[in-house]
């Protein structure tokens, strides 16, 4: 799999476009506390950031060819669509912290911008680990199949962010208020120590909700960068499909928030996913079989879709 140095101007370019759309979508999107974000809006942002990553293909195109298109488009589908079942897990984390739909905007938005930093962290120095350790795609191909036959089995548990390490790190250190502030991450809050009265800074339940959802796509990182470098080893393919992927995912979460019960089987469509790229990763890696990206890209994309109408028929079948 051919590995191509991007020169410095498409990255700055790359980068120059992530940080105007996610202003436009702070400015158009969110307007911050106001309302209450529709399924309409979110579809069209949802419509907007799946065009401009096209768009941006294009230029992967026009410049580099079909073949690392092909690529950006097989990573791009497969961050996407275990994305899908992360943001499962937001919603679970919302309610858990009684977090009002017209704030939940706002957390996501500071939350996909401190992935967009951890991720390119991540991936950057996965692709000096994968360049300097080839072998190290083995581990990541056996722990893929690992974690997809793990999908099969999983069952869907309650979400407990106090029992997260870095929440219960974080109020050692810092007060915590149990009451929320609209649309604050912190407050100050006059409190009395001994015979003192202090001003205190307090975090509210809304900075501890974007602290959990931050350290969650730590963990959701571990599988979806590993499954990205099945079809490419480029660092640039590699960072720019991941990060269109998650860019869209604060539109992509209103828009599946309505419809979250009908996606009940869609992670056994993510595990069949991840096994098949663990096992690409592995024929690839011993020379067996290199399975060309546009096949990845088409049965990718079939059992995405496959799984989705499963979900969508039998839950209709049982209402």
């Amino acid at each position: 799999m051919e590995v191509i140095s991007m020169p410095m101007w498409a990255w700055i370019l790359f980068y120059a476009l992530v940080i105007v759309m996610l202003y436009a979508d702070l400015k158009l999107f969110g307007r911050k506390g106001q309302h209450e974000v529709s399924i309409s809006e979110a579809l069209k942002m949802t419509a907007v950031w799946i065009i401009v990553s096209l768009i941006f293909c294009g230029g992967i195109w026009f410049y580099e060819g079909d073949d690392k298109a092909m690529e950006f488009l097989a990573g791009y589908l497969i961050e996407k669509s275990l994305s899908m079942d992360n943001l499962f897990v937001f919603l679970m984390l919302f309610s858990f912290f009684g977090v009002q739909r017209k704030y939940q905007h706002e957390v996501l938005f500071w939350g996909i911008f401190g992935a967009l930093i951890l991720r390119s962290i991540f991936i950057f120095a996965g692709a000096a680990m994968v360049q300097r350790f080839e072998w190290i795609l083995g581990i990541f191909g056996i722990f893929l199949i690992y974690t997809g036959i793990k999908m099969f089995n999983h069952q869907e548990e309650s979400v407990d962010p106090s029992k997260n390490i870095f929440v219960k790190l974080f109020k050692k250190f810092f007060p915590v208020t149990d009451q929320m502030h609209e649309d604050k991450f912190f407050v100050k809050e006059l409190r009395r120590e001994g015979e003192k009265e202090v001003i205190k800074r307090l975090a509210t339940p809304l900075f501890i909700a974007l602290l959990v959802i931050e350290t969650t796509d730590v963990a959701f990182a571990v599988d979806s960068i590993p499954a990205v470098f099945s079809v490419s080893r480029d660092p640039f393919i590699v960072l720019t499909s991941n990060i269109f992927a998650i860019l869209g995912l604060r539109a992509l979460y209103f828009a599946l928030a309505a419809i979250a019960q009908y996606f009940a089987y869609l992670k056994y469509g993510l595990g069949i996913i991840l096994s098949f790229v663990g096992v690409k990763m592995l024929l690839d890696l011993f020379g067996i079989y290199e399975v060309p990206t546009w096949m990845s890209l088409l049965i990718i994309f079939s059992v995405l879709v496959l799984s989705m109408g499963l979900s969508v028929l039998i839950s209709k079948r049982k209402a």
